[in-house]
């Protein structure tokens, strides 16, 4: 089987590369900003407080999708951040992908409200919060995501995917 791949999902301001950064670091894994995949379109709409659709989200996901396929191909564990926010984006991550492992993070949308507020410096404006938690469908237990909880220290979220994946740091797979 091939090395993990761990897509962390969540609504804008979840804290998704805050856990992400540190996870991967911690298990010697190579890490993807799913932001930085997203279509230059893609980034002007959001910018302009537009939220994306279905066809927005499609080229995004297939370069998400790629580099979970390329990091596969070369035998590599990974970290890669994306909203995730419907089943059928998750299923375009992990159908035919037995590696990719969902984690979740989950938080009241008043606690994200307040981190967006206090963020700088992202094209994800505030005003768009509503949007993704309108079309967030959190993952079922069929599913089999890692669940969690983002009211506690980034330095325990990280424990707790760690724990849940079954890895000790610096593991391949």
């Amino acid at each position: 089987m091939a090395p993990t791949i761990a897509v962390i999902m969540g609504v804008s301001g979840s804290g998704k590369s805050t856990v992400a950064i540190p996870l991967a670091r911690r298990l010697g894994w190579d890490f993807q900003e799913g932001d930085a995949l997203h279509p230059a379109a893609n980034i002007a709409k959001m910018s302009a407080g537009i939220a994306l659709d279905d066809a927005d989200r499609a080229p995004w996901l297939a370069a998400i999708a790629a580099w979970i396929d390329a990091q596969a191909a070369a035998g590599k564990p990974g970290v890669v951040t994306c909203s995730a926010l419907k089943r059928a984006y998750r299923d375009i991550l992990t159908t035919g992908r037995p590696q990719v492992r969902i984690v979740y993070l989950r938080g009241s949308q008043s606690l994200i409200a307040a981190r967006l507020a206090a963020r700088t410096g992202h094209f994800m404006p505030p005003s768009l919060l509503d949007s993704q938690f309108a079309a967030l469908q959190e993952p079922t237990p069929a599913e089999g995501a890692i669940v969690i909880d983002i009211d506690q220290p980034v330095t325990a979220q990280v424990d707790d995917i760690v724990r849940a994946l079954g890895l000790a740091e610096g593991t391949a797979s």
